[in-house]
């Protein structure tokens, strides 16, 4: 899959490609002893070995071009999709993003406006797929298509406790706008409701937070 979105970035800043904690570089530095000592590895990136290497990913992905790390998490990709409508500008997709990519999402649904907020991915969105579709419906004839089930998250009447619920294995979990929730049409859509046990006093939690919940759900379901 490829992002679709051809109308740029965003407007917004995608993040730092250099990390900082306190005043410890995060990282690698250059490769040690130069270009004759480099490793003969289509993967790495010569750039990156002789400028170092300040990018967010784990060690396994050091000095390796972007191309090579999508390659091989397009390998490992787990079976389920996240969706998340947009009518906003919604600031949480980002995180959204951001998590799945932490899970090894297969891709990241954006449903309504094709533009959302890239700074709260932190650049993951380099390494994960994001897909546009136009409106619930596009996405529900995509999800049949695929034979995926469309697991709703949603605190309302019909939903099933998650903590009580096993989620199916090839899915879509579908999370609604920062406050107003799912829409009616994203609801109907939906083969299954789950909702997030709650004891506060707030109706509802922060959209990014519920998809960090439930795509974690999945994992301890179905990770190996």
């Amino acid at each position: 899959m490829t992002d679709p979105d051809d109308d740029g970035p965003g407007g917004d800043d995608p993040g730092p490609t250099e990390w900082i904690v306190g005043e410890r570089e995060v990282g690698v530095g250059p490769w040690p002893g130069g270009p004759a000592a480099w490793p003969d590895d289509p993967r790495l990136d010569p750039e990156l070995l002789a400028a170092g290497d300040r990018r967010n990913v784990v060690d396994r992905y050091r000095y390796w071009r972007r191309e090579a790390i999508v390659a091989d998490l397009d390998a490992r990709r787990h079976p389920f999709h996240v969706a998340i409508e947009n009518l906003a500008h919604d600031a949480n997709i980002g995180t959204v993003v951001r998590t799945a990519n932490a899970f090894l999402a297969a891709a990241v649904h954006i449903v309504g406006r094709r533009r959302w907020n890239r700074r709260g991915a932190m650049v993951t969105d380099r390494y994960q797929h994001v897909v546009h579709h136009p409106d619930v419906a596009d996405l529900a004839a995509w999800a049949r298509g695929e034979g995926l089930v469309v697991v709703a998250v949603e605190n309302g009447p019909g939903a099933v406790p998650l903590e009580t619920t096993d989620l199916p294995r090839r899915c879509v979990l579908l999370f609604g706008q920062e406050g107003p929730g799912l829409t009616r049409e994203a609801a109907a859509t939906a083969d299954l409701v789950v909702s997030i046990a709650q004891f506060g006093s707030t109706r509802s939690i922060n959209a990014g937070v519920a998809a960090g919940i439930v795509m974690h759900a999945w994992v301890r379901t179905h990770a190996t």
